[in-house]
């Protein structure tokens, strides 16, 4: 089991690793996290949904990722509220009291037991992630994502810090000090993450460590750049922007509740285009182009955009003849109206104009999810001219039914659902042809759409399109996956790791 002293110190990235370092030497391996709070999710075969980063952890392993490997995943719909997807499908909103005192402990425990019972009769190996830290001593008792699944799997523990952050010693020693005496006994050793410097520094605070606490330094692992891998956690997004070396810029607008904003990693990776994530009309400016991201919650990132004026300056930009995209919860902001008679997705029954970019009107009628992969056609004109007919594959995850008027047309038809051949319209387009969205998330994962947005984008601007442009995104998942495990393979303890695991050291 991999655990940490905090959030976004690298657990997800190290499970990742594990799975493919020894998947390539030879063992069945799959990952696990009992509990993962994530807006970034993704749908498996038979429709379930998980995190992304269990999902990514699973392509290391070179398997097709499960419901089982995320049994429990909160979405968060406000500071306090949060839906449970439980087994891979919506269980019910709750909030953080009632999760621990009525969820956790009943019906959550027995669904991961459940579910890592099956991995582990399954599999050779399964790395457990945690969640957060494992010494969050308010909720420790009813805590089922760290050291009671460690108990549940007599699992040994990694545990990491993130040294980049400072006071990296100092987590370690009150992580540990912080738990109960026979929970101590799992954790067999540290690993220092994300270290910019020379190791050789480290040495006199590493025996130090060893000597404070009886647990071995299990190895020292630089600061990683230019990894192409999908962000798990929103912290994320507080990074700055990529360095401005785009001839065109994309401003994606960032809701306050955004979800599956992994779907831009893609256009990150173009060497052609700035990607910006804004939060107000200044940070907006004159885009060349701008994304609304899904949200998990439609309605209050709608009030959200009229409160702080972004609504009415995107109209604006759209007007002046700037492409506007939205993706799910941004496809329905985009519509005319939508209608949630029960209070299901705004918490109070009501009808809200939408920014009336597209002929759409949405509504929201039950708490039902539509969880499925598909595979799409372009059908839509305007922009998507040069690629109709192109094949695209994604996933749907969304609440509410989005219905045409006569002035949009479909963006997409769906011709395969959850594996089964269909003939469903999806998305809308406008007259002129820059305005346009879709339920569909991955869209810009290979390259059809992506490339037609950017030989668009370059056009408008003046400039010939470039030839460097990324192809496949899990190709290039493929390339930082290996370079990652390259990088920790070198620099841990992997013979001490594989004693602590109980097989045999591997080779390389």
């Amino acid at each position: 089991m991999v655990q940490g002293t905090s959030s976004y110190c690298g657990k997800s990235l190290f499970v990742a690793a594990f799975c493919k370092i020894f998947k390539d030497a030879g063992y069945k391996v799959a990952p696990f996290k009992a509990q993962n709070m994530s807006l970034n999710s993704f749908v498996t075969e038979d429709g379930g949904e998980i995190a992304r980063a269990q999902a990514l952890q699973a392509f290391a392993a070179g398997i097709e990722p499960t419901s089982d490997m995320n049994p429990i995943l909160l979405k968060p719909k406000g500071d306090t509220t949060s839906q449970i997807v439980l087994h891979g499908k919506p269980y019910k909103d709750m909030s953080a009291k009632d999760y621990y005192s009525e969820f956790a402990l009943r019906e959550g425990i027995k669904g991961v037991e459940d579910s890592l019972k099956r991995l582990m009769n399954k599999y050779d190996i399964v790395f457990i992630e945690g969640a957060g830290s494992p010494a969050e001593i308010n909720i420790y008792e009813s805590d089922i994502a760290n050291m009671r699944i460690a108990e549940m799997a007599d699992a040994p523990v990694l545990l990491i810090v993130d040294i980049d952050r400072g006071g990296a010693f100092a987590s370690l020693v009150g992580t540990l000090e912080l738990l109960r005496k026979e929970h101590k006994e799992y954790v067999q050793g540290f690993i220092i993450n994300k270290f910019r410097g020379q190791p050789i520094l480290l040495e006199p605070g590493l025996k130090r460590l060893e000597q404070m606490t009886g647990k071995l330094v299990l190895g020292v692992v630089p600061f990683i750049q230019d990894l192409m891998l999908p962000d798990e956690d929103s912290m994320a997004l507080e990074r700055s922007s990529k360095v401005d070396r785009g001839r065109a810029n994309i401003a994606i607008i960032r809701l306050p509740r955004i979800s599956n904003f992994t779907d831009f990693d893609p256009l990150e990776s173009e060497p052609s285009l700035t990607i910006r994530y804004v939060k107000s009309i200044g940070e907006l400016g004159v885009p060349d182009a701008v994304i609304l991201p899904g949200t998990k919650n439609t309605i209050q990132d709608l009030l959200w955009l009229r409160e702080n004026g972004l609504a009415r300056e995107i109209v604006r930009l759209a007007k002046l003849g700037v492409p506007v995209f939205g993706i799910c919860g941004g496809y329905q902001i985009m519509g005319k109206s939508i209608t949630d008679r029960k209070g299901i997705e705004g918490g109070a029954p009501g009808e809200f104009d939408g920014l009336g970019l597209l002929d759409i009107t949405t509504e929201f009628s039950g708490y039902d999810k539509i969880t499925k992969r598909v595979k799409a056609q372009i059908v839509g004109d305007g922009m998507l001219k040069p690629i109709i007919g192109k094949t695209i594959i994604g996933y749907e995850i969304h609440m509410g039914r989005a219905s045409l008027g006569k002035g949009s047309r479909p963006a997409f038809e769906i011709i395969e659902r959850g594996g089964k051949c269909v003939s469903d319209l999806d998305g809308a387009i406008d007259a002129s042809g820059l305005i346009w969205g879709t339920y569909i998330h991955g869209i810009f994962d290979t390259p059809p759409i992506r490339k037609c947005l950017v030989d668009l984008l370059m056009k408008r601007n003046g400039v010939k399109p470039s030839d460097m442009f990324v192809g496949d995104i899990r190709l290039e998942w493929g390339r930082s996956l290996r370079k990652l495990s390259e990088i920790i393979k070198a620099n841990l303890d992997m013979k001490k790791i594989c004693e602590i695991i109980g097989i045999p050291p591997i080779e390389g």
